[in-house]
């Protein structure tokens, strides 16, 4: 989603803005700009449709200079992706970067016409900017414009504000979308997240849900949703500038999916103790052998990897599993069952939908796990357990290591439950725990595919369609295949069930449609393999992902192949993800899309 960068600072700010900026392209935008106070303390601004590069070309032209500004990259949700509407809005006494949407943002619009405010643009956030600009109209000192303003606003947001002739105040307002606050030496620093202020401070407090705070050189302020003062932990944070770099790879992509067997070694050891090998996990408040029934809520990538875990937790902990699509899950007004437990997973902690159904269950009186990638983030805060995966900052757009990391949390969860309920014998939960033990080695084989799998994109990049199936917990794989190749390549891709071809895909199949088979030489391997030879008696062009075992129950191998190490089938959904995952990545590198920032895409999805 949208990024925000502040700074009161000692030096020329432009800079730092830049840099600032080029740290959250990661997120996805179609527009940037930047704000500072000039000559007399008058806000300018420059913007420019695109990437940053074209406001770069902008500032050469017409350079900016300050000791304080504001800056943003936008993803469209009101107006089109035009100079016109790219942040900040400003007025003459001051100017608004936002994340996040406003929802009566029409019925403000029509109060501030009638009392003569024009607006350039098409959207929500000039209403806002407009509506402080009119409580300063009114003779209200800066703060107690920006109090009065959110006290208007409905929806889900975070601000920065800066204004005329205040060259010593920055405010900042979060409700419901993150906003980080970054303290310096004789500066301060305002942003969507800590990777935007990474190489300028380690010390970092987050705002919490309505809060605001008001920013000088000196230092921060901060106040609830009710105006109060209150204190926010400084925390240092170990997040570097060096994180967040490519080093030696082509893309973020393409290092996130390299870094895969490290990130996941490190996420299994914060839960699985190396004496005596088991799941020991963190308190999560709950009981795990006293569970009725567990629910799963995520969305996209986050929610395949729910998926698998409802394979993983039915068969081996024996507890009904219901998994659902946050945005759905919110609506339908669910029951909770105070003796169920709800599982909420997001890599970034920050899912609009996902966090909105983790408060449905929270007042409902239910209890929450949430599995997230950051921990200072909001659901990590407000869930009452929480697991955290290791995969470090993920840049590129479409989810890699932080889906893996999903997935082996999920299996060490799962084995943790069966533990708990007793539902395996020692024997069986060993043999489990030594095939999840030894994943991030087998990963570590998989990527040696890498040249092979470049070779096969070569056979589906100039497709139209392309069909990925599977069973068991290789079907929600094959949903995340479809999802990746999409993402990034934009052709389209769609998963399945293998046992549902007949009930309705078989019609698209002809031989310009690739298929991807995900078979591990599992018990549902045989029936699998039935369902791809109905694919080649129907001319498909199949890509057959298994096994050493597997291969040994092929005769014909004139489709193309991909073998991959013997495992468990307890571990195959988290060491065949990785294949797919480097099939969409270089079918979109030979198409020439925008890998890493592909269309249409945000990072972190904070509005509905």
């Amino acid at each position: 989603m949208c990024g925000i960068v502040g700074v009161v600072g000692n030096r020329d700010v432009v800079p730092l803005l830049i840099d600032g900026l080029k740290r959250l392209e990661y997120r996805g935008y179609d527009s940037a700009g930047i704000a500072t106070l000039g000559k007399d303390g008058a806000i300018e601004r420059r913007r420019a449709e695109g990437k940053i590069a074209r406001l770069e070309e902008r500032l050469q032209q017409q350079p900016l200079r300050g000791l304080i500004g504001i800056a943003h990259t936008r993803w469209a949700t009101h107006g089109a992706p035009n100079e016109a509407n790219a942040h900040p809005h400003a007025t003459e006494r001051v100017a608004m970067v936002h994340n996040g949407i406003i929802e009566n943002y029409r019925e403000i619009a029509e109060e501030l016409l009638a009392k003569g405010h024009v607006f350039q643009s098409q959207t929500d956030t000039e209403v806002a900017t407009h509506l402080i600009d009119q409580y300063l109209i009114e003779g209200k000192e800066p703060q107690a414009a920006v109090q009065a303003a959110l006290a208007r606003l409905h929806g889900a947001f975070a601000l920065g504000i800066l204004f005329h002739g205040k060259e010593d105040l920055l405010i900042g307002a979060r409700r419901g979308a993150p906003l980080a606050v970054g303290f310096g030496n004789g500066e301060m620093y305002l942003g969507s997240d800590a990777l935007a202020l990474a190489p300028l401070t380690d010390r970092i407090a987050y705002l919490e849900e309505g809060d605001f705070v008001v920013l000088a050189r000196s230092g921060a302020l901060f106040f609830d949703a009710e105006g109060r003062a209150v204190e926010r932990v400084v925390r240092p944070t170990a997040i570097s500038g060096a994180m967040i770099g490519k080093g030696n790879y082509r893309h973020y992509m393409q290092k996130e999916i390299y870094e895969q067997p490290a990130v996941m070694g490190d996420t299994i050891n914060t839960v699985v103790s190396p004496t005596d090998r088991l799941v020991h996990l963190p308190d999560l408040g709950v009981d795990l052998a006293q569970i009725s029934r567990l629910t799963i809520v995520a969305c996209g990538t986050s929610y395949y990897s729910g998926l698998v875990a409802k394979y993983w937790l039915e068969r081996y902990a024996r507890i009904g599993v219901e998994v659902d699509i946050a945005s759905e899950f919110r609506y339908r007004e669910a029951p909770v069952d105070p003796k169920s437990l709800s599982i909420f997973i997001s890599q970034s902690g920050e899912t609009a939908d996902t966090l909105a159904a983790l408060r449905y269950v929270k007042n409902s009186g239910g209890r929450t796990l949430a599995i997230v990638n950051v921990p200072e983030s909001s659901m990590a805060r407000e869930a009452d357990g929480i697991l955290l995966t290791k995969a470090g900052p993920e840049i590129g757009v479409a989810s890699t290591k932080a889906f893996t990391c999903q997935l082996v949390t999920l299996a060490a969860f799962s084995l943790a439950v069966a533990q708990a309920r007793e539902a395996l014998s020692a024997v069986e939960t060993g043999r489990l725990m030594e095939a999840l033990i030894e994943a991030p080695s087998r990963a570590a084989e998989v990527l040696n595919h890498d040249e092979s799998l470049q070779a096969l994109a070569e056979k589906i990049m100039d497709a139209r369609d392309v069909l990925y199936i599977g069973r068991g917990p290789c079907f929600p794989l094959a949903l995340e295949g479809a999802l990746k190749l999409k993402e990034i390549s934009y052709i389209h891709a769609e998963g399945y069930a293998a046992g549902e071809l007949k009930h309705g895909p078989i019609a698209l199949i002809d031989e310009g449609v690739p298929v991807i088979v995900i078979a591990p030489s599992d018990s549902l391997f045989e029936k699998t393999i039935s369902n791809m030879q109905e694919v080649m008696a129907r001319g498909g062009k199949v890509i057959f992902m298994s096994d050493r075992n597997g291969f040994k129950h092929i005769d014909n191998r004139t489709f193309a192949t991909v073998e991959l190490p013997q495992v468990d089938p307890f571990v195959a959904p988290i060491l065949y993800a990785i294949p797919v995952q480097l099939l969409a990545y270089h079918v979109a590198v030979l198409k020439g899309t925008d890998v890493d920032q592909p269309r249409n895409l945000a990072k972190s999805v904070t509005v509905e």
